[in-house]
């Protein structure tokens, strides 16, 4: 396999698992958001607020399975070393932009999201 092939298919499976980490129907339940998310997972958000593993499920299940998903744009993504992947992205909800950074570590033959920060953004 070439190291263009090893990072593309790191990639896409890195913007996979962060797409349905978006997903309202997803994060709705705790056990499917567990399983995307590593052991060692620490989140920055746009709040400023740290959370860890435990703490970021009162997060995601906060706003229920009906809720608006947000708006991905310009997610791009760069394979750091085997099995590390760096994601950014904006996302759009209700008129409040977000820039988005995570870092997906594969582990166990599973990628989850290791590391995500959140930044408000004011401007394009």
């Amino acid at each position: 396999m070439s190291g263009n092939d090893e990072q593309e298919r790191s990639v896409r499976a890195a913007i996979e698992g962060e797409l349905r980490l978006l997903d309202p129907r997803v994060r709705a339940l705790p056990d499917a958001v567990t399983e995307l998310l590593d052991p060692e997972f620490t989140e920055f958000g746009a709040s400023g607020r740290r959370y860890d593993r435990v703490s970021i499920l009162a997060v995601t299940s906060a706003d229920g399975e009906d809720a608006p998903a947000p708006v991905a744009t310009g997610m791009s993504g760069t394979l750091l070393a085997p099995g590390l992947v760096h994601l950014t992205f904006t996302t759009e909800r209700d008129g409040r932009r977000v820039r988005r950074n995570s870092i997906w570590r594969r582990t166990e033959s599973r990628w989850r999201l290791y590391f995500h920060q959140g930044t408000p953004a004011n401007s394009p």
